[in-house]
């Protein structure tokens, strides 16, 4: 059983409670405290490094978008070579 810092629950290692069952205002009341506990330890990007991965996902991007477009015209290519142009 471990403490649980953001409650003061005692909490049991598959995750629920120790001795008592909460009800449903307790268990609610519990995850919120959980929930901003996990917010407070969210470290916010600083504008270069933003910047830096906001370049990386358009780049990546344009990449699949170029690598998407060329399998799309090799596939036009070989069903036009194989089943030839509608007339």
């Amino acid at each position: 059983m471990a403490h649980d810092p953001s409650g003061g629950e005692i909490v049991a290692a598959n995750g629920t409670a120790g001795e008592k069952k909460l009800n449903v205002f307790q268990r609610i009341a519990l995850f919120i405290r959980q929930v901003i506990a996990e917010l407070r330890k969210v470290v916010t990007p600083t504008r270069k490094e933003l910047l830096k991965f906001t370049a990386v996902v358009l780049g990546f991007v344009v990449v699949m978008m170029a690598l998407v477009s060329g399998l799309d015209y090799l596939f036009v290519w070989v069903t036009t070579v194989v089943f030839g142009v509608p007339s």
